[in-house]
C-alpha cells in the first residue's frame, strides 16, 4: 500500500473509528446520576468547568498570540483548549487517588457542551490566525453534526451498555481507557513519522507554549481549587481535567476536518508533555494522599487510646 493510501486510511478511517470506540468507552463510565451530581456537589463541578471550559480557551487564546507561532501552530494551541478532558484524565485520576467520580462528571459535562462551543470558536480562530481570505473554513453545522456523531452517539451507547449490561460495563471500561492512553501514543508516532522533515522545528516552535500552556493550566486548576476549599482529592481530579486535553479529538479535527498535518502537531507534541507531567503528578498527589490517610489513621487510632 502506498505511503499516501495509508495516511488517507488512517485520517478518514481508523481515527475516527477509534475516536468513536474511545468516547463509547467514557459512556462505559457513566449513568445518569453521573450528570445530577452537578446540582449535588455544584461547587467542585463549578470550579472545574469553569477552569476547563472557559480559562483554558482564554490561555490558550493568549498564548497563541503572545508566542510567536506560525497560523498553523496557533490554530493547534485552540484545538487543544477547544477540548478537554476525556478518559485520560479519568485514568491518571484513578492513578492519581483523585476523585474520579467528578472527573468522570466533568469530563461528560464537557464532552456535551463543547459539541456546540468547538465549531464557532475554532471558526472564528480560523479566520483570527489564518486570515478571513483563508482557504480553510470550517462549516459550523456540519462541525457539530460530526461532533454529535463521534462523541454523543458514542458516549450514549456506552451509557446505555453500563444500564443494561453493568458487568459487562464495568470489566471492559479498563480495557478501553487503556486503549485510548495507547492509541493516542501510537498517533503521536505515526504523525511525528509522517511529519519527520519539519519534526525538529515543530519541537522548537511548539515545545515551549505546549510547555507553557500545561504548566500554567495545571496549577490554575490546582490553586483555584485549594483557595476555594476543594479537598485534597478534588484538587487532584480538577488539576488534572485541565491539564490533560482530549487531543485524540484535537488530532481528529485537524487531520481530518481541516486536513493539515501541522496544525495537528502541537496537539501531537503536547501529548508527550502531559504524558510526562501527568506521570509526576500522580506520584505527588498519591504521597499526598497516603500522608493524609496515614495522619487520619494516627489520629483515630490516638483518639480510641483516650477513651
Amino acid at each position: 500500500m502506498e505511503s499516501l493510501e495509508i495516511v488517507t486510511l488512517v485520517n478518514s478511517i481508523i481515527i475516527p473509528i477509534c475516536l468513536f470506540l474511545i468516547m463509547m468507552g467514557m459512556g462505559l463510565t457513566l449513568i445518569a446520576n453521573d450528570f445530577k451530581r452537578v446540582l449535588k456537589y455544584p461547587k467542585a463541578v463549578g470550579i472545574g468547568l469553569t477552569n476547563q471550559l472557559l480559562l483554558l480557551p482564554i490561555i490558550g487564546f493568549a498564548l497563541a498570540n503572545i508566542m510567536p507561532l506560525e497560523p498553523e501552530y496557533a490554530v493547534g494551541v485552540m484545538l487543544l483548549v477547544l477540548c478537554p478532558g476525556g478518559t485520560t484524565s479519568n485514568l491518571f485520576t484513578y492513578l492519581a487517588k483523585g476523585d474520579v467520580a467528578l472527573s468522570v462528571t466533568m469530563t461528560a459535562i464537557a464532552s456535551v457542551i463543547t459539541v456546540f462551543s468547538i465549531p464557532v470558536v475554532l471558526s472564528f480562530s480560523l479566520v483570527h490566525f489564518m486570515g478571513a481570505g483563508s482557504e480553510f473554513q470550517l462549516p459550523v453545522l456540519k462541525t457539530m453534526i460530526t461532533l454529535i456523531v463521534l462523541t454523543i452517539v458514542p458516549i450514549s451507547i456506552g451509557m446505555l451498555i453500563k444500564h443494561f449490561a453493568p458487568k459487562v460495563a464495568d470489566k471492559s471500561q479498563l480495557y478501553v481507557s487503556r486503549f485510548g492512553v495507547i492509541f493516542l501514543t501510537l498517533l503521536v508516532v505515526f504523525l511525528i513519522y509522517v511529519q519527520r522533515d519539519i519534526i525538529v522545528e515543530a519541537l522548537i516552535a511548539t515545545g515551549p507554549v505546549s510547555l507553557l500552556l500545561n504548566l500554567s493550566t495545571m496549577a490554575l486548576g490546582y490553586y483555584t481549587s485549594k483557595w476555594l476549599g476543594l479537598n485534597l482529592a478534588q484538587r487532584t481530579s480538577v488539576t488534572l481535567e485541565v491539564g490533560l486535553q482530549n487531543s485524540t479529538l484535537s488530532i481528529f479535527m485537524a487531520l481530518t476536518l481541516l486536513a493539515n498535518y501541522k496544525m495537528s502537531m502541537t496537539p501531537a507534541i503536547y501529548t508527550l508533555i502531559m504524558f510526562l507531567t501527568a506521570g509526576i503528578l500522580v506520584r505527588v498527589f498519591s504521597a499526598k494522599y497516603n500522608k493524609v490517610k496515614k495522619s487520619e489513621i494516627e489520629s483515630s487510632v490516638l483518639a480510641a487510646r483516650m477513651l
